[in-house]
């Protein structure tokens, strides 16, 4: 299943990717830092919802207390919930 997330508090305006089960793929930030999150989609290609939350929960970015990563970690747990 195909799934948009919309971001809140980061430069990022929404995630895109693809849900087969608890695995991720097609990861894609729409806005934000490109080559950054461009790597970030590369390195969690086929990742599970629990490896990504696992490696990225947390996460901020300056004095934000989020960042691109702990949104992808949020959205990726809110898609497999509604897909369960």
């Amino acid at each position: 299943m195909d799934y948009t997330y919309r971001t809140s508090g980061v430069c990022a305006m929404m995630i895109k990717f693809h849900i087969e089960g608890n695995v991720i793929s097609n990861i894609e930030f729409v806005g934000g830092c490109n080559g950054n999150l461009k790597a970030i989609s590369k390195l969690l290609e086929g990742s599970t919802v629990e490896y990504i939350e696992e490696k990225l929960s947390g996460n901020t970015c300056g004095f934000k207390n989020t960042s691109c990563a702990d949104q992808l970690a949020k959205a990726v747990r809110k898609a497999y919930e509604e897909t369960k």
